[in-house]
């Protein structure tokens, strides 16, 4: 029988690198990949076609359910641009709520990509440090939204609510000593605040333990380094943002180059790779995870030396309080008149975007006047990623379409929408 050298592989959706719902045809010569067919469109849930059948706030939980992982920062691309449409600006205090919240979003959503990627090369124990700080930053979706997934925390003009007095604190239980659950509790007998400071005081270290695990790790290494290779000039045509670009050396982030809300007066480094590999990618994500830090500390500082409305006082936008509506009947039908029908927003077209923690997640609105949006288009860094798969998983082993497939940081609610 003649040997055959060229043949083809189905890869995923079933493969647990492929999160469930990527199909990639892989040609394959023996162990190298020679041509890489990404099939998407299995998670396709019509979002940007449901929102333009509610009106605007009704909207906003959708987007939490796109990238799954980054859930405060695509709410937030949303909402801006709905504030542009308004020609609306949130008060001081919601501005830095958000910025800090992005940025225990974009930890979270790192901790998540570098648990996976871990465990997607072979390195269990990451998965498990990542999972247990994660845990905490959930408790702070959790306390100011009342849910620790899909908040639907920000609100044009503002955000929900202000942060609480006191954080919620373990109860007993029969499965905790006394002894434990002093110490599950030992950072929360003061305020969100106060837990905030205390979780920053002590990743600082466990980034530094995560990086002794992986960093210098010779395995680890031999599974990064020089594999998916990208120039920055190719970076810049594919597409990418993030951590993808700045991972090829291209110093570009919106938080400093397009700064929204307060970014621009914080204080912070943008880290950028020098080779374009899986392993700079990595190292930019871990040092974003430092920064992060930095930027929630400033924010948390300014929070508790000024106080202030957090959400705009106009009532064609924002619902009345539960208080104005005991008293007051014309609140009471703003009130139902703001969730039924909504508010109409001036004709016209806007694009808001954020540096969200997989690149620029920006939200295309075009309106005809109406209570609703005419058309959505959501700007999802993940797909421009993925449309490179193809050009990165060429002359490489069969096993490294694991590691380049982790090195993008997918999240497939965006990707097909």
């Amino acid at each position: 029988m003649p040997e055959i050298s060229s043949y083809t592989v189905n890869f995923g959706p079933q493969h647990p690198a492929a999160h469930g719902v990527l199909r990639l045809v892989l040609e394959m010569d023996g162990e190298v990949v020679r041509h890489a067919d990404p099939h998407i469109g299995l998670l396709h849930r019509a979002t940007e076609k449901l929102a333009e059948t509610k009106p605007f706030n009704q909207s906003i939980g959708y987007m939490d359910r796109l990238d799954y992982v980054s859930m405060m920062c695509n709410e937030h691309a949303y909402v801006l641009a709905i504030e542009k449409l308004l020609g609306i600006r949130p008060p001081e205090r919601a501005q830095y709520i958000r910025v800090m919240f992005d940025e225990i979003t974009r930890i979270l959503n790192h901790l998540l990509w570098i648990g996976a990627h871990g465990l997607d090369v072979g390195a269990m124990t990451v998965f498990l440090y990542a999972f247990k700080e994660r845990e905490e930053l959930m408790d702070l979706y959790e306390a100011v939204s009342g849910t620790r997934m899909h908040a639907t925390y920000y609100r044009p003009g503002g955000v929900y609510r202000d942060l609480p007095d006191r954080m919620p604190k373990y109860r007993d239980s029969e499965y905790r000593s006394e002894k434990d659950l002093k110490r599950m509790n030992a950072d929360r007998q003061g305020s969100m605040l106060d837990f905030i400071d205390a979780f920053c005081d002590r990743f600082s270290g466990t980034i530094d333990e995560l990086e002794t695990l992986l960093t210098d790790n010779r395995i680890w290494k031999q599974r990064l380094v020089d594999v998916a290779v990208v120039s920055p000039e190719r970076a810049l045509q594919l597409g990418f943002t993030g951590p993808m670009l700045r991972g090829s050396g291209v110093e570009w982030d919106l938080r400093r180059k397009q700064p929204y809300e307060v970014y621009d007066r914080m204080d912070f480094e943008i880290p950028v790779g020098t080779n374009g590999d899986c392993y700079d990618r990595y190292l930019v994500r871990m040092e974003e995870l430092r920064q992060s830090v930095r930027i929630i500390r400033q924010c948390s500082d300014w929070l508790r030396r000024n106080e202030g409305p957090v959400i705009l006082g106009d009532h064609k936008v924002v619902p009345p309080s539960r208080e104005e509506m005991k008293d007051d009947m014309e609140s009471l039908i703003h009130h139902f008149k703001l969730f039924t029908e909504g508010y109409c927003t001036p004709a016209g077209e806007v694009y808001a975007s954020v540096e969200a923690p997989k690149g620029e997640f920006g939200a295309y609105i075009v309106s005809d006047g109406a209570n609703k949006p005419y058309r959505l288009k959501l700007r999802a860094p993940g797909f421009a990623h993925m449309s490179a798969m193809d050009e990165m998983v060429s002359g490489h082993m069969l096993a490294d379409v694991v590691t380049v497939m982790g090195t993008m940081d997918i999240v497939f609610g965006e990707v097909d929408r």
